[in-house]
This record gives C-alpha cells, sequence and structure tokens, in this order.
C-alpha cells in the first residue's frame, strides 16, 4: 500500500510540475532570470559591441569566463596570440556566436545551483558532463558530416537538455521524484518541461525544433540537419544521461551510419571530439 502511494504521489507530483510548465509557470532561480536577461539583450540584433562589453562586466563571473574562452586552444591555437586580458579583447576574439553560447552554458548550469540533495547535484553534474560532450561532438559533426553551422550546432547541443536540468531543479521538493522509473513519466514530464523552458528563454525556432525532434527523429540519409547533427552527437557521447532522456540512435539508424563514416572516420571524429570538449571545457565549466 506504501508502495503504491508513492507512485501515485510521483505521479501527482510529475503532473504538477508539467501542468505549472504548461501555463508558462516556470520557475527559475534569481540567477538564472538575470543571465536569461543578459541573454535577450545579446540576441538583439542591435546590440552594439559596447553594450555587449557592459552586460558581460555586469557579470563577473561571465567576464572572467568570457577572458578564458578566448585564452583557450579554441581561440589561441597554439598558445601562439597574444594573452587576453579585458572583456572588450576577448569579445573581439571569439565574437558574438560564442558569447551567446557561453552565455547559454551559464544559463544552463545555473539551474543546478540551487539543488542540496547530494545525489540530484551528482545528476546535474553527469548531465552538464553528457551536454558538453554533445556540444563537443556536435560541432565536429556538424563541419565533418552534416554540413551544419558548428556554432549553431553547438547552442543547440548546450540546451538540449535544458528541461532535464529544470526538472532537477525542481525535484528537491518532492524526495524521490527521480528514482528508478519503470513507468517512464520523467520522460513525459520532461518532454513538456522542456518544449516550455525552451520557449521561455527564447531558444530560436530552428533550435527548438531540432531539439523538440530528438525523441522521435530518425537519421536523415545522407544527414544534412541539425537534429541529424544532435542525433549523432547524442549517440556517440561517452557520457550518458542521467536521466535516460537522450535520443539514442535506432538500431537500423545505427547501421545507416555504416553508409556515411567508417570505423576509421568515426574514430577520427571522436579523437577531434575530445580535443575539442578539453579544448572548451575550462570556459563553459562554470
Amino acid at each position: 500500500m506504501h508502495a503504491y502511494n508513492f507512485r501515485v504521489n510521483r505521479l501527482e507530483a510529475f503532473g504538477y510540475i508539467a501542468a505549472q510548465a504548461t501555463r508558462g509557470e516556470i520557475s527559475l532561480p534569481t540567477s538564472v532570470n538575470a543571465v536569461l536577461r543578459l541573454k535577450m539583450a545579446l540576441d538583439d540584433p542591435d546590440c552594439h559591441t559596447e553594450d555587449a562589453i557592459r552586460l558581460v562586466l555586469g557579470e563577473p563571473q561571465l567576464a572572467a569566463r568570457t577572458v578564458g574562452l578566448s585564452n583557450s586552444a579554441a581561440f589561441n591555437s597554439g598558445g601562439g596570440g597574444p594573452a587576453i586580458t579585458n572583456v572588450r579583447a576577448a569579445i573581439n576574439r571569439i565574437g558574438y556566436r560564442n558569447l551567446q553560447t557561453l552565455v547559454a552554458s551559464l544559463l544552463v548550469r545555473q539551474f543546478g545551483a540551487r539543488i542540496s540533495d547530494p545525489s540530484l547535484r551528482a545528476k546535474a553534474e553527469q548531465l552538464w558532463q553528457h551536454t558538453a560532450h554533445v556540444a563537443a561532438l556536435a560541432q565536429v559533426f556538424a563541419r565533418r558530416i552534416t554540413g551544419t553551422n558548428p556554432d549553431t550546432a553547438v547552442f543547440a547541443a548546450i540546451v538540449h537538455e535544458v528541461g532535464g536540468f529544470y526538472l532537477l531543479s525542481r525535484a528537491d521538493e518532492f524526495p524521490g521524484l527521480l528514482d528508478a522509473d519503470p513507468e517512464n513519466w520523467a520522460t513525459l514530464c520532461e518532454e513538456v518541461v522542456s518544449r516550455e523552458v525552451i520557449r521561455k528563454l527564447a531558444v530560436p525556432d530552428a533550435v527548438a525544433q531540432a531539439i523538440a525532434g530528438l525523441r522521435a527523429g530518425m537519421l536523415g540519409m545522407p544527414p544534412t540537419t541539425l537534429l541529424d547533427t544532435l542525433l549523432l552527437a547524442n549517440q556517440y557521447a561517452p557520457v550518458p544521461s542521467p536521466l535516460d532522456s537522450r535520443r539514442a540512435v535506432r538500431g537500423d539508424d545505427d547501421c545507416m551510419t555504416d553508409l556515411v563514416f567508417d570505423e576509421g572516420a568515426l574514430a577520427s571524429i571522436q579523437v577531434e571530439a575530445e580535443e575539442a570538449y578539453r579544448a572548451m571545457s575550462a570556459a563553459l565549466m562554470v
């Protein structure tokens, strides 16, 4: 009887969270709201460099990460360029697109900042590791296989699990919510939550549609879309999502990838992605 009540209570909790999301009642931490305002300002095509500098300087953590990213191997190959020591030079080196991705990573990570339960914090950390690996792989697959914009692919990968981060941030309120879930309620809830959080964060439509297609989408042949890029990156990410919410390529899709790249090419992609992961980690592990 107790177990039955626990299952019912979990279902009610998932329903409560999903209903809130559907009504647009997304509870964002104060830190997320601050970064969200920054993201929306940077997304404005009329945002000039001076405005961007002022906005970044208003978030000390972001300012430090921006300078750090500009000095990383990803933007200072071989360390041969001059060391960047200020935000203006950093923005000029990395560009607006990469600044927007950095802001998105800060925003996503802030969802986990208010989690107090140690097991949930561990899940949030694993989810971020998964996200970062998917971002690195998406960049390489975009450049070498699908031909999509690598910067867009990285941004999409950074935010593709934001619904999971939000659900983890709410799980503190409902002990046991994300324990073993044979009924798959968490996945159903996350689908609703993810859609509404992405809308709240004003993620561009093309990116939002690709993320929404992750669970049910089929790998295109040849793979040429942003969705294909995310499917491939999720399939080969070395760290799985702790919520088991990544959409793995189906068996027939897995066979289809043999027509796109052989084992040698895949190994090369994985090595390059691991290098990209290490190069971006220092700046993105906020």
